[in-house]
């Protein structure tokens, strides 16, 4: 079992992030996983740096604790040529700690650059899995070419890779998505304690990790921590078909208003009862990911970061996931 540590870039500067990250290993956090984003939810929140170079800077700071992206589109906003070129100097300048978590990315990050963000799921996964397929030939070494229907490779060469790629995460909502992660990638990576999406994976032939993010807000009433996670996290009850789909953070304010402080505690575990936290977590271990990230969006980081080191720590390492040798 591997319990990590969000990052929220959307919330806090990078020099801040860096910070968590550090108070995060020492803590016992297993990894840090940060969104790698272009603009943040909503305007309120106020952040959104650059994920690599925050990464980069954490590799440089810690010794110990694993780092991921949560997750990184690698086909509009970047070419996944430069995504595989990152991914393998990041796994250099960490030795070998990072795991890039890869999905198909939302419509807020992706239409900066003027491209146009399929209104299809189907052309999405299509392009994610052609961007797999380029990584992994640009990790195989040697000069590549790639044509495909949607995205192409040019004779090119990383010239410095890791002698063991890192990892890579699919992110899935759904059972083709959980296949493409079995197919094409190391690990799993998803937001809601689906058993099924495990099943799909295995299924398809996947072992390794599977990541899930858990949403909590530490605080020290239950009142606190709903109303941090109301401001700052409303945005998160849309799901994921409203998440995927609106341009700007003006759009997710609107799209959330009508969230209530009681809609926030049914999906946010707040307060500070530890065996509330560790329930939370339980649905996931059961459901059968074995790397849940605890995704905190109370207002102290740490508070949270010594609650976990005093009261979960032990508690969630011991947690026993489900379902980890399903199969056909």
């Amino acid at each position: 079992m591997q319990i990590g540590y969000k990052l929220a870039a959307e919330g806090f500067g990078p020099k801040e992030l860096i910070r968590q990250a550090v108070r995060a290993e020492e803590a016992g956090f297993d990894f840090v996983e940060i969104s790698d984003h272009f603009h943040p939810w909503l305007d309120n929140q106020g952040h959104s740096p650059f994920a690599w170079t925050v990464l980069g800077a954490i590799a440089a700071e810690t010794d110990r604790i694993g780092l991921a992206t949560g997750v990184t589109c690698p086909t509009l906003r970047y070419h996944p040529a430069i995504v595989a070129q990152a991914a393998a100097t990041l796994a250099l300048v960490s030795d070998g700690r990072f795991t890039l978590g890869v999905g198909s990315g939302e419509r807020l990050n992706e239409h900066i650059v003027g491209l146009e963000f399929p209104d299809a799921v189907r052309v999405r996964q299509a392009m994610l899995r052609e961007a797999l397929e380029i990584i992994r030939l640009l990790w195989s070494g040697g000069y590549q070419s790639y044509q495909g229907q949607y995205l192409q490779l040019s004779d090119a060469r990383i010239f410095d890779l890791p002698d063991q790629p890192p990892v890579i995460a699919v992110a899935a909502g759904g059972e083709s998505a959980a296949k493409l992660a079995a197919e094409l990638g190391d690990g799993l990576f998803t937001t809601e304690p689906k058993p099924e999406l495990v099943e799909h994976y295995h299924r398809a032939g996947g072992d390794g990790p599977r990541y899930a993010e858990v949403p909590v807000a530490w605080a020290p009433d239950e009142h606190t921590g709903a109303k941090a996670a109301w401001e700052t996290s409303r945005w998160a009850l849309a799901g994921w078909p409203v998440m995927s789909e609106l341009p700007n953070p003006k759009n997710f304010a609107a799209a959330s208003a009508t969230v209530r402080e009681e809609d926030i505690l049914e999906q946010f575990t707040c307060g500070t009862d530890p065996e509330r936290f560790v329930s939370a977590v339980k649905q996931y271990t059961d459901a059968g990911y074995d790397h849940p990230v605890l995704q905190n969006a109370g207002p102290d980081p740490d508070g949270f970061i010594e609650f976990y080191r005093t009261e979960l720590a032990d508690r969630l390492h011991a947690l026993e996931p489900a379902n980890s040798k399903v199969r056909a």
